[in-house]
């Protein structure tokens, strides 16, 4: 079931940079998935790690697109998901790319740089417009 909120104006023009941050994104998820193909074209080294995260993390910004979608319509599970998962994502994609082993440096710099504009959001979906907006249950 989803929890609805009236949501207020000044929510939805906050939520208007998140959706554009976490386009963003994507587009740079799709570019390192781009870079594995080519690299993995010219015959050099790609590990099964690089291949599940470089196409995982362009369907996860997909589902992020539209938890804000649901989240800019009043959605407060929403809206709460979002505001999780860009606190928890840069951490975990970070944290596991400084593994030593896991990914070459190169791989491990362009995952940090599409991880930026979730952090953005991770911002964004702590500030007072969208606190107001959808306050804490309880």
């Amino acid at each position: 079931m989803t929890t609805k909120t009236n949501t207020r104006p000044e929510a939805l023009k906050a939520l208007a940079p998140a959706r554009l941050s976490i386009a963003l994104y994507g587009a740079l998820s799709g570019a390192v998935l781009l870079a594995v193909i080519a690299v993995a074209a010219t015959g050099h080294t790609v590990n099964t790690f690089m291949w599940v995260r470089a196409v995982l993390l362009p369907v996860i910004a997909y589902v992020l697109l539209r938890l804000t979608a649901a989240a800019a319509a009043g959605s407060r599970r929403a809206f709460e998901r979002v505001s999780t998962l860009a606190v928890i994502m840069p951490v975990a994609i970070i944290g596991v790319d400084l593994i030593p082993g896991v990914c070459p440096p190169w791989y491990a710099a362009a995952q940090a740089l599409c991880v930026l504009p979730v952090i953005r959001v991770a911002f964004l979906t702590r500030g007072a417009a969208l606190k107001a907006a959808f306050p804490k249950a309880g």
